[in-house]
């Protein structure tokens, strides 16, 4: 069975910058604390984690919304890409983000708890000291 789930946390920072980073390999990267690499058209791949995380661009709403297909070295050769979209929703103190995963093959980590500790966490502490 395959699994879908929603994280969400609020940044003190404006959803463009977000928006912005999160397609920069080099923003992306500071703003992670692992390498990652993006072109940053429909059709573009993308990696983050040192090459953990791949996966290919499906859609972009400037400043909005970022969906990409998903997949980590831990997913086997016959296992369907999952797909991650983000949505960046300005509020009064900075921007809401809303991650939501879906279609991840069974038997995979608890990548809810990864989008905590390896982005929103590291993500905090980066746009903090901005």
């Amino acid at each position: 069975m395959k699994v879908t789930f929603q994280v969400q946390d609020s940044f003190r920072v404006s959803a463009k910058k977000l928006y912005i980073a999160w397609l920069s390999a080099k923003e992306h990267a500071k703003m992670t604390g692992g390498e990652a690499t993006c072109e940053a058209v429909v059709g573009g791949d993308f990696s983050a984690w040192d090459g953990y995380i791949t996966g290919k661009i499906i859609s972009l709403k400037p400043n909005q919304e970022i969906v990409q297909t998903w997949r980590t070295t831990e997913f086997s050769e016959n296992d369907e890409d999952s797909e991650v979209t983000i949505q960046f929703v300005e509020t009064n103190d900075g921007c809401d983000v809303i991650l939501t995963h879906k279609n991840i093959p069974a038997g995979q980590p608890d990548y809810a708890q990864g989008w905590e500790d390896y982005y929103f966490t590291p993500m905090t502490d980066y746009f903090e000291g901005v």
